[in-house]
């Protein structure tokens, strides 16, 4: 049996992919494509790689799974070529010769980098947010299941292991404690990262790992939305700009190598220039080096959706604004690295990141290698090395 998966969104569709495609009975050839619906842009993407796959591969059957899936089953049914919808509750076995979930979806991209999940769905409501119908609650997975799905990626030759789901901060053991738990269980473990993280969540006994834990990779990607306290209530978001920037602060003042990742939206409804400018500042005052920049995009049967709406012409341009002034900042952040040493690990084809997940290419560098490289040049988005 072939199976071809097509993956769109967030790292857990990755690794659950992923697992369908283990899970897998032998028989005809599948294509599966694991939607998001995040954005109405990652609709339409969905819907597109269905037209591409079924004109490349017409005698292939089109299995449809994942949040667009769930949201708008018959929107996905009718289109050609797709034999079957199946929602997020049975995706894991959609495939599978029995109708068992695996109970941890994990590991992708040639075993170097393996993403398993820790938890699925969210219990918050944020107004402009359509992941938690589709998701449904937050459920965590027990700490058994994620020691082994990391034993197991280990096993198979993985050389980091990144902790994902919906709202991993919202883990029922509580995210610092299990991360503590999994790096005392599994001494083999040098590389552990962490997906996006809900900064007002953020414990205690991971600040402490954050600050004493050479395993714990020092980058931290949040999930900040906006810079603007007006914005974040309407939202419904559950810190204050304040919040984010106190927290940024921790954890630099504990691992002063820290580096900051960030979602942020702009053209959020009812966002006023000056709004506008406060989460263009959040930029600069939680040193964000590696931002996510989404233009708002009214999803169906959300509050936001039903708020005044600004122009989509004004949404794109404080969307530009805010993507020119975050790579400005990400150009400089890795202009530093000329001349320096890091450590680095190659994940394909030369290509790997720095602890602080600045990329690099070291040419003819092996998969998986693992080291400390010198780094010579930036080009674009890229550092250039060679081994120390």
């Amino acid at each position: 049996m072939s199976v071809e998966t097509i993956t769109l969104g967030c790292r857990l569709n990755f690794a659950e992919s992923e697992t369908i495609a283990r899970n897998a009975q032998p028989g005809e050839d599948w294509i599966v494509v694991n939607s998001c619906a995040v954005t109405n842009e990652a609709v339409r993407q969905t819907r597109q790689a269905i037209r591409r796959a079924h004109r490349q591969r017409p005698s292939a059957k089109i299995l449809v799974t994942g949040c667009a899936a769930e949201l708008e089953p018959a929107t996905f049914a009718n289109m050609a070529g797709v034999s079957r919808v199946v929602g997020n509750a049975h995706k894991l076995s959609s495939l599978a010769a029995n109708d068992v979930m695996t109970p941890v979806p994990a590991g992708f991209m040639g075993h170097v980098r393996s993403f398993v999940a820790v938890q699925t769905g969210c219990d918050h409501r944020c107004t402009f947010c359509s992941i938690w119908q589709a998701r449904g609650p937050s459920r965590s997975q027990p700490f058994e299941a994620i020691r082994d799905a990391v034993a197991h990626e280990l096993d198979r030759g993985a050389k980091e292991i990144v902790l994902t789901g919906v709202d991993i901060t919202d883990h029922d053991d509580g995210l610092g404690k299990l991360c503590q738990r999994l790096l005392a269980a599994e001494p083999r473990l040098k590389r552990l990262r962490l997906s996006s993280l809900d900064s007002i969540e953020i414990d205690d006994a991971l600040v402490e790992l954050i600050a004493g834990e050479p395993r714990l990779m020092p980058h931290f990607h949040l999930s900040l939305q906006a810079g603007d306290d007006m914005i974040l209530k309407r939202m419904k978001r559950r810190h204050s700009r304040a919040d984010a920037v106190r927290m940024v602060e921790r954890i630099k003042a504990v691992r002063p190598d820290a580096t900051i990742g960030a979602d942020l939206i702009a053209g959020f409804p009812t966002e006023s220039e000056e709004m506008a400018l406060n989460s263009l500042r959040l930029l600069e005052d939680c040193d964000v080096v590696a931002a996510h920049i989404f233009p708002f995009s009214p999803r169906p049967n959300t509050p936001a959706a039903r708020m005044p709406q600004l122009k989509r012409e004004l949404v794109k341009a404080r969307a530009s604004r805010l993507r020119d002034a975050a790579a400005a900042r990400r150009s400089r952040w890795l202009d530093n690295f000329v001349g320096t040493t890091q450590p680095v690990l190659i994940e394909n084809g030369g290509k790997g990141h720095t602890d602080s997940f600045a990329p690099v290419i070291i040419e003819s560098a092996p998969r998986g290698e693992t080291g400390l490289a010198r780094i010579l040049d930036r080009n674009g988005d890229n550092l250039t090395a060679v081994w120390a």
